[in-house]
């Protein structure tokens, strides 16, 4: 129960990261909410995958965040082609640090 706690923390951390630059602007409430929620989602996911032959924390997290950002850059890319950099950017290094930190705390 600790583990799953730490993930979903750790997500929400992310997600208000990800969410700050998007408040800011003052972006769709719906794309914001969305944003948190999928950062929650791929803390959850990112500590408790398993990906073979790959040892280290932070790659995987790049790997997953990245591979979980490709939907929602499709969609995006139909209206605001500008933000698929940001979004690839942020799931990089935000995946990264959860990886990271996911292998040091859990």
């Amino acid at each position: 129960m600790r583990t799953i706690l730490l993930s979903l923390v750790l997500g929400s951390i992310a997600g208000i990261i990800d969410i700050i630059p998007m408040l800011i602007q003052k972006l769709d409430k719906y794309a914001t909410g969305s944003a948190f929620v999928q950062w929650v989602v791929l803390g959850f996911i990112i500590t408790h995958v398993n990906i073979p032959g790959l040892q280290t924390g932070w790659l995987k997290g790049l790997i997953v965040a990245v591979l979980m950002s490709l939907p929602i850059v499709i969609i995006v890319a139909k209206t605001e082609v500008k933000s698929v950099g940001i979004i690839l950017a942020m799931s990089a290094v935000l995946g990264s640090v959860v990886g990271y930190v996911s292998t040091k705390i859990i």
